[in-house]
């Protein structure tokens, strides 16, 4: 299986790939899955345009439908029965990173950059990223969130958002060793992808070097408390040298996007954003023609288990 940006967000790839995994998971012939893209880029973007789309034309009915496909598709992946080995090689950032986060096998290449962006078109991490983000040491999840930083794979590895790293001249070699497997338990399927791992050092202004400062700073209960802390006493410039180097972000951006505070540029300054401003993003949608209120699809997880082992 191969996930890529769709030219055409009509082509529906979320509801073509939900319906490929749901059959491969039925099927008793297959033992594990391989997810991997075709070309440079893993999974990116994909959907952003027709949310924003949406947002702007305030069809809030057809962006629910369309969240409802990408957050069943992420909870099929997240539950899924049989193993599934994800082949990171390119950018996966939102969408992607909502699809593939949450399994159990999560291979990169110094070719991955991660990333979740939304905050810089006014929009907030979402696709399960309020719980793989939570599981990152100290406030690297609040950290990555509020800014939209990138990882590399080496970084992914080391704060756990993914479990292997393999040069991507391996990539290959790794896929044929997988589907040679005669029984897909997980210390087989473990002891193939580590022949093929490879240990790789942090480089030495990587962001995971400066936890303690960005504990520091982000363990804030507010956007205005963090902002206030970076710029204290001329903080924000070591802040700068120090987290924001690898990750290629400005201090510009940094203050253009905490002070939204995940809203559109409208206001444009943090001082203008109303505790009731906010609160109207956060509560319930109007009843309007269409809407429904997500419902994820039962998982009897024993039954399916159970039938995957006969």
């Amino acid at each position: 299986m191969a996930p890529n940006r769709p030219s055409n967000y009509e082509d529906d790839q979320v509801l073509q790939l939900s319906e490929e995994l749901q059959k491969l998971e039925n099927d008793p012939v297959v033992g594990l899955v391989i997810v991997k893209a075709n070309g440079k880029v893993f999974c990116a973007g994909g959907d952003v345009i027709e949310y924003y789309r949406c947002s702007l034309t305030g069809e809030w009915a057809l962006a629910a439908k369309i969240y409802q496909k990408q957050l069943t598709l992420d909870y099929l992946v997240a539950t899924y029965i049989k193993p599934v080995v994800f082949l990171i090689n390119g950018a996966v950032m939102g969408g992607g990173a909502g699809l593939s986060m949450n399994t159990s096998y999560r291979v990169v290449t110094e070719n991955t950059v991660f990333a979740m962006p939304e905050a810089a078109i006014g929009h907030y991490p979402d696709v399960g990223a309020s719980y793989f983000l939570s599981k990152l040491p100290g406030f690297l999840g609040e950290y990555l969130g509020l800014t939209g930083a990138k990882l590399n794979g080496a970084e992914m590895v080391a704060c756990g958002l993914a479990t292997h790293f393999v040069p991507s001249k391996n990539l290959l070699l790794l896929e044929k060793s997988l589907h040679e497997v005669d029984v897909a338990e997980p210390n087989t399927i473990q002891g193939i992808i580590s022949k093929y791992t490879q240990q790789v050092p942090l480089k030495e202004h990587s962001v995971l070097h400066r936890l303690n400062l960005i504990d520091h700073f982000f363990s804030k209960q507010t956007v205005e408390q963090i902002l206030s802390s970076l710029i204290r006493k001329g903080r924000f410039e070591p802040l700068e040298e120090c987290l924001i180097r690898d990750s290629r972000i400005s201090s510009h951006s940094i203050r253009r996007t905490m002070s939204n505070d995940f809203l559109v540029w409208e206001p444009s300054k943090l001082e203008l954003v109303s505790n009731d401003m906010v609160e109207t993003y956060l509560t319930k949608i109007p009843e309007i023609e269409g809407w429904k209120e997500l419902q994820l699809p039962t998982r009897d997880m024993l039954e399916k288990a159970l039938r995957a082992k006969l």
